[in-house]
């Protein structure tokens, strides 16, 4: 877990807490209700009410829900000849609400109900708010309410509120779901306000715009006249103006408020936790000590001048800075152990997993190992400005095809720290600038890995070609950054892959499963096959290219060392399951669906009648990873290597050996199985592309008889 933010301190005294939910958390762009981020904001506020939280909800989305069910209303009574007149939207926002204020109240009330907990509704109008006896008896209900377990939720009755336009009217009082909650706020004396919005919180021009930085501490008399909004929800009126204003309000009145994304399944947790998250605003903001934040885009500018630079030195100035690193990492040995030493301490003592600690854990010899990967990489042939094509266009008109960087690299690596030597050394070579984020159960083992190896940059280069991310929070702001970052890659588990595609626009290398195949058929050596599965099931059972399913011949099935080789794995702690032929024939537990990946120590076996069987299953059940044939017959292994479509491919091998665990081949920056670009295993070659450079002599199409075009392929200049 990061540590607490110093400018999150204030959440250590919350107790009770307003949430709002805007109109674009609640519903979609076309008005339907978002069920999946209403879910996950309902069971944040259970976790919460469980752990003594007093929590009040105060939510918008009324009038959508109810004009997208009036709108279905209408079609459906409309006769089909009527429908060519039917135009425009529905206008009566206050039929809405009272349509939709029901239906959102009951979606609310299932949704808690699931989760064991109860719900109350409270409507009120600003008018109400002008009389005493009310905001006592309001605070009165609200205290019995949350002494009772139950989660107040506050929605302005607009179908009966007399306000009109403008919507800020003369009473002042509130004129919006935002400021009611920051009026509920100062009334009911929280100790916090967290406004969820559709974005990451307050930012210094238009979320979409690259160049607008997240402003994580707002200060009044800085950022009031540096600001420029975006546009509000198309179905709400409130928008980001609305939730500063509803914010700086109640920080004046002495609460802390935080704006943050309600698209997040956890953002509210994250905040309590004072977690970095979105914007604070605190009446004590401008007496807080300035703290120089170098943002996300500095962050990449930086790396990519640096790399600039580094591309513009020799290729045996660049291959002495690899060497250097090669040094530096066996002179700080201790050190680096000492820090992984560390994390691994503060790993046990936070109770994670043996699967972590075995990522985490810098084996004996490992230091030595990256060296030598380093010396190796060091020493291969210049990649760049390798000339791999030549033709003649026309006389004296050469076109050559040359490598060169792809600009900036963005890695965002787990545990494994490690990967960070590895993945910075690539980047070096390859003349690439490069960001990097690892897990913060390695934090020390990445910072010291990083401090040695930039420190090992010359000046002349700039140890920012290589950027150290410490806080998961800056990561939105980097996956915006298309027209600075080059490439992603995201190093790590499935849910880790899928979540950065869907956040980015920037190109995305990597994969998404690692299910895995060995498949044993009839002509196997079993004693071979023995060594290949336990190889790659237990020596590394938390790589992606470890196996997680076995394939056996229906020829095998009776064999007593097939069954010895599913005892011996049982008793070396594999979990084992089986598919419907398997799990009777094994005793074991039948798994269904087979599209299942396991980074532990578990592994599903099943029995197939032939090689094009376990053909057809892997391409039905397996990500396009990694896969294997254990097989004495080479007609049978050439088949099943050229009909299996995986990044990679092994006969009478085991895919993990190959995998930088216990070979030289050490230096990949991910596994990619996408099949575009670069596949299994991504090195030097993954992180260059091309460009074309052409020689003329001064010739110019002016009109096609003017050049006289040869179109000739040309031999290589040694």
């Amino acid at each position: 877990m990061d540590s607490m933010d110093p400018t999150r301190a204030f959440v250590k005294n919350v107790k009770r807490l307003v949430v709002k939910v805007g109109t674009a958390v609640v519903t979609r762009g076309d008005g339907r209700l978002a069920l999946g981020r209403l879910g996950a904001l309902c069971e944040q506020l259970k976790e919460l009410n469980s752990q003594d939280y007093e929590v009040i909800l105060v939510t918008s989305g009324a009038v959508g829900l109810g004009r997208q069910r009036l709108r279905y209303r209408r079609l459906a009574n409309t006769s089909f000849a009527d429908l060519q007149y039917l135009q425009g939207e529905l206008d009566d926002g206050k039929a809405c609400a009272a349509v939709g204020q029901g239906s959102l109240m009951a979606l609310y009330d299932t949704m808690f109900s699931q989760l064991d907990v109860t719900s109350s509704q409270l409507l009120v109008t600003d008018g109400v708010f002008r009389d005493r006896a009310f905001k006592k008896q309001l605070s009165d209900t609200v205290n019995s309410l949350v002494s009772l377990k139950v989660i107040p939720i506050f929605n302005e009755n607009d179908a009966v509120s007399t306000r009109r336009e403008p919507l800020v009217d003369s009473s002042g009082i509130f004129w919006d779901n935002d400021s009611l909650a920051g009026l509920l706020a100062q009334e009911l004396k929280a100790d916090l306000l967290v406004l969820l919005s559709d974005v990451e919180g307050l930012y210094s021009g238009p979320p979409n715009d690259p160049k607008s930085k997240l402003i994580h501490t707002y200060v009044k008399e800085k950022h009031q006249d540096e600001i420029t909004f975006g546009d509000k929800s198309r179905l709400g009126r409130g928008g980001m103006t609305a939730k500063v204003n509803a914010a700086v309000s109640a920080a004046d009145a002495g609460i802390p408020v935080v704006i943050t994304s309600g698209y997040a399944a956890d953002n509210i947790i994250k905040v309590l936790q004072g977690k970095r998250i979105g914007t604070v605003f605190h009446q004590d903001a401008p007496l807080w000590p300035v703290v120089k934040e170098v943002c996300a885009r500095e962050m990449a500018l930086a790396a990519r001048e640096c790399s600039t630079r580094l591309q513009a030195l020799g290729s045996k100035e660049r291959r002495q800075i690899l060497l250097d690193i090669a040094d530096s990492l066996e002179a700080k040995e201790n050190l680096i152990k000492a820090e992984n030493q560390a994390d691994i301490a503060a790993a046990i003592e936070a109770g994670k997993d043996k699967t972590v600690l075995s990522r985490l854990t810098l084996k004996p010899g490992k230091i030595s190992s990256l060296a030598r990967s380093v010396r190796k990489l060091a020493d291969m042939e210049e990649p760049i400005g390798q000339v791999s094509g030549r033709s003649e266009l026309a006389d004296g008109v050469v076109l050559e095809k040359v490598s060169c960087p792809l600009g900036v690299l963005l890695v965002v690596f787990e545990s494994r720290p490690d990967a960070l030597v590895q993945i910075a050394s690539l980047a070096i070579r390859t003349g690439n600038g490069l960001l990097l984020k690892g897990e913060s159960d390695a934090k020390r083992s990445n910072a010291i890995f990083h401090k040695v190896i930039t420190s090992a940059i010359p000046t002349v280069v700039g140890d920012d070609l290589i950027g150290l991310v410490t806080s998961r929070e800056e990561i939105p702001d980097l996956l915006k950054l298309e027209d600075v970052i080059d490439l992603v890659i995201p190093r790590g588990n499935k849910n880790l892959v899928s979540q950065i595609k869907e956040s980015t626009k920037i190109p995305v290398l990597g994969h998404a499963d690692g299910i895995c195949h060995v498949y044993i058929d009839k002509s196997a050596n079993l004693d071979m096959a023995r060594s290949i599965v336990l190889d790659a099931k237990i020596n590394y059972p938390d790589t992606s290219n470890t196996v997680k399913k076995l394939l056996v011949h229906k020829g095998l099935s009776s064999s007593g060392k097939l069954s010895e080789l599913m005892a011996e794995l049982q008793i070396k702690g594999v979990s084992l399951y089986g598919g419907p032929k398997a799990s009777t024939l094994f005793s074991i537990a039948e798994l269904s669906p087979f599209h299942l990946e396991y980074n532990k120590m578990a592994c599903t076996v099943e029995i197939v009648e032939d090689i094009y069987a376990a053909i057809d299953h892997i391409h039905q059940n397996g990500s396009s990873h990694s896969d294997s044939i254990v097989a004495e017959d080479k007609e049978a292994a050439e088949i099943f290597l050229d009909k299996v479509d995986s990044a990679g491919l092994c006969h009478n091998g085991s895919r993990v050996s190959c995998n930088g665990g216990s070979s030289e081949i050490d230096n990949k920056v991910e596994i990619n199985s996408n099949g575009v670009h670069i596949r299994d295993p991504v090195g030097v070659e993954g992180l260059l592309t091309t460009q074309w450079v052409m020689r003329g002599n001064g010739k110019v199409a002016s009109g096609h008889k003017a050049i006289s075009h040869t179109q000739k392929q040309l031999t290589m200049l040694a």
